[in-house]
């Protein structure tokens, strides 16, 4: 069995792989404390040591806002690191799978971004992943890009677990109204990356998503309805979610207003039908419901 070096275990697609990956490989995932991923001298090293035929890059810099000044933070772990994880790959025959961002589009129109629309980021986080999909492409290893949107999952901060917080804490909310993506869970995205390493797809970007699409504000009131049904304690209804639009809710960094993923790309590879975000939603409450449960006893 090859060795699969993962990077970002802990986070909330990272962990969703540890649970797909076993079955590939002798998996090791090292936390922070065993590797600095901000130390480049310490990731070689790490590789080196190693040896991974299979590196699976889930780590990256994620706090939107803050990488308007942590621009150097941003730089390190979304674009810097995938370019040497990518060198190291490209010298020693081994597969890059990298996780990148429907940020790295502009946000325009109301069509489906496909993989082979020019990118055009709005802001720093775009910028410094889109800067490590290029030097990712270029470095000739052969390699995996998962361009995904809107990432949750039952466990970690996240929308949905916000969004349930608040939920049992206020009677009424306002969520953004114009911003149009498909929710995407970390346990759909580890499924189909266990998929296409199976299925040893061509190397390339392809856009991982599920079906269907809504705005923040469709996808909050689709959580409190499903949770609603699910007996969940809540204060709020989802006709008190007020829609607002992006311009009544500055943030430091602008975010795009079109994250819809053409989809076709992904689907002739690994020849399969997305399942729609609606349902995903239902299997991710269910599995946070249940998480819930098991912690409060």
């Amino acid at each position: 069995m090859s060795h699969i070096l993962l990077l970002g275990g802990t986070g909330q697609v990272g962990f969703e792989l540890q649970r797909q990956l076993c079955l590939s490989g002798e998996v090791h995932a090292p936390g922070r404390r065993e590797l600095d991923l901000t130390d480049a001298a310490a990731v070689d090293a790490w590789l080196n040591d190693y040896s991974p035929g299979l590196i699976v890059n889930a780590a990256a810099y994620t706090a939107v806002d803050h990488a308007e000044k942590e621009t150097r933070l941003a730089k390190r772990l979304n674009s810097e690191l995938p370019a040497q994880l990518a060198t190291f790959a490209a010298t020693h025959a081994a597969t890059l799978v990298h996780y990148s961002s429907d940020y790295v589009y502009a946000g325009n129109g109301e069509a489906p971004w496909r993989e082979t629309d020019t990118p055009a980021p709005i802001n720093v986080y775009g910028c410094t992943k889109l800067a490590g999909d290029h030097a990712i492409q270029a470095s000739g290893c052969r390699h995996l890009i998962f361009r995904t949107s809107w990432v949750y999952s039952a466990r970690g901060r996240n929308f949905m677990h916000t969004m349930l917080r608040l939920g049992r804490e206020r009677e009424s909310l306002s969520v953004v109204n114009d911003q149009i993506g498909a929710p995407t869970p970390a346990r759909l995205i580890a499924l189909v990356t266990q998929r296409a390493l199976t299925r040893n797809i061509d190397s390339g970007l392809y856009h991982l998503a599920p079906r269907g699409e809504t705005s923040w504000h469709g996808f909050a009131c689709e959580i409190f309805r499903q949770a609603r049904a699910r007996g969940e304690p809540l204060t709020i209804a989802p006709e008190h979610v007020s829609a607002t639009p992006t311009a009544d809710y500055p943030t430091p960094a602008k975010r795009p207003l079109n994250s819809r993923l053409a989809l076709a790309k992904l689907e002739q590879a690994l020849d399969v039908r997305l399942p729609h975000w609606q349902q995903q939603l239902a299997l991710s409450l269910e599995e946070q419901i249940a998480s819930s449960l098991r912690s409060s006893q």
